[in-house]
């Protein structure tokens, strides 16, 4: 019976491929697979619960994207305690926690300087989006085309969520599926690396960083990675040799799933080329930013989460933001930040409007237009800080888009199964498209057509 249950854990999984003989199968291997399971349901169903609310049917249903053996999970929810236990086939436990304003953390370790944490509220207001919560500026057309996009993804089982179009500063059409609202909190997942961007940002306003700071860990001190310096993880070229594969045992999911701090995880990396030289898609290097933050911004879970409160939450109203972090108290600046469509947006028309906000700077000087250019790696210069870009910048014709049917100043947020902000310098828009899309959302062809631009 054991042998069954190990070979249908190996075939469901999918994460590679199964050798016919159990006897091939490293122990350690089984261990990692059950402990990246069971991290992956607890976080996921915990936040899906009491962040945004969703149905049982719809926790299942979106673990089975990722993995057939999810179905197989046991999920016990405790909601007085506000907590999920899960367990696979009886072979080990991971549990997560939710705090209100904080969102749900692993129990890896000891988490208790999380309850202390004094929150900072957000005040619902009726002022109109941006300033609040309210929209009046619906376009007909726009509206039309976006509901009619919206029902066709979901026909073609993209499964589109929220679909949002800002023009000139304003909510022009929103349409969502089913089950969600403008209040729904979604998970960004990749897209909290732009997030960290910002914070970042943030932090070189006033004068807590700079882009060419390097000696930033004690751990580097007597090393060669002391020459990282911030540019260098924020457009992913530090060098570090982090493994990015989504592979049980491997950085990032021991990252995600198994790890007191997230970024001790990518700290422990070794340096295996020069930094600047070479774009290795990393969320390890976004979570050592997370770290960065968390130490310059006063070196506790308080001073961290006040510091994101009073510069990023409460000068954009987002009312409908959940920053999560670890046990550790450090943000999982890579993965778990969960937004309405129309707080999303918010970040958007920040970036938009080159940091700043209603006349209050809340990016350094500069910082968004540095976002946007391109890195100087050998092998992909289409990445910005934290941000994919549409052009490499390079020569003087744009022969090289990613989205070829986009304009060549378009760069987007993107996350995992999909989830989207585009920003259009050039027409004064953003878009943003949250779902739970199996496999590749088409956002070339689709927002050329949301944007009547085909």
């Amino acid at each position: 019976m054991k042998k069954f249950v190990f070979i249908s854990i190996f075939l469901a999984l999918g994460f590679t491929a199964f050798s016919t003989f159990v006897i091939k199968i490293p122990p350690w291997y089984l261990g990692s697979a059950v402990e990246t399971a069971t991290g992956l349901g607890a976080k996921v169903a915990c936040s899906g619960r009491y962040v945004s609310g969703f149905s049982d049917q719809r926790i299942f249903d979106d673990l089975a994207v990722y993995s057939p053996i999810t179905r197989s999970l046991d999920l016990t929810f405790d909601d007085e305690q506000s907590s999920v236990d899960v367990s696979l086939y009886g072979m080990g436990s991971t549990s997560a926690k939710y705090r209100e304003g904080l969102g749900c953390t692993l129990d890896i370790g000891d988490s208790s300087a999380l309850d202390a944490i004094a929150l900072h509220s957000i005040d619902d207001n009726n002022a109109e989006w941006p300033r609040g919560n309210r929209i009046s500026d619906v376009v007909v057309e726009q509206q039309k085309i976006t509901d009619k996009l919206l029902k066709q993804d979901n026909t073609e089982n993209l499964d589109t969520r929220a679909l949002l179009v800002v023009k000139s500063g304003a909510i022009v059409a929103e349409a969502y599926a089913a089950e969600y609202d403008e209040n729904t909190k979604f998970l960004g997942w990749s897209m909290g690396k732009s997030i960290t961007s910002i914070l970042i940002g943030s932090m070189i306003h006033q004068g807590k960083l700079t882009l060419n700071d390097a000696n930033l860990f004690a751990a580097w001190d007597n090393d060669e990675r002391a020459n990282i310096r911030v540019e260098d993880l924020l457009t992913m070229t530090s060098g570090l040799g982090f493994d990015e594969t989504y592979m049980p045992g491997s950085d990032s999911t021991r990252m995600l799933f198994a790890a007191h701090s997230a970024s001790s995880v990518a700290l422990t990396s070794p340096l295996v080329k020069p930094p600047s030289e070479y774009f290795a898609y990393s969320s390890g290097t976004t979570n050592l930013l997370s770290r960065l933050v968390f130490q310059r911004a006063g070196n506790t879970p308080q001073a961290n989460h006040d510091y994101f409160a009073k510069q990023i939450l409460t000068p954009l109203s987002l009312q409908n933001t959940i920053f999560e972090v670890d046990a550790s108290g450090v943000f999982v600046g890579s993965s778990y930040i969960y937004a309405s469509a129309r707080d999303w947006a918010k970040f958007g028309l920040l970036l938009l409007n080159n940091g700043d906000w209603f006349g209050q700077r809340i990016l350094a000087d500069g910082y968004v237009t540095k976002m946007q250019e391109a890195n100087a790696s050998q092998n992909e210069a289409r990445y910005g800080f934290q941000l994919w870009l549409n052009s490499d910048g390079i020569g003087k014709e744009d022969t090289n888009l990613r989205w070829p049917n986009l304009p060549a100043d378009a760069y987007m947020m993107n996350g995992n199964r999909s989830q989207l902000v585009l920003v259009i310098p050039s027409l004064s828009t953003v878009v943003v498209r949250l779902g739970w899309t199996p496999g590749r959302y088409p956002s070339n062809e689709k927002f050329a057509r949301l944007l009547s631009l085909d």
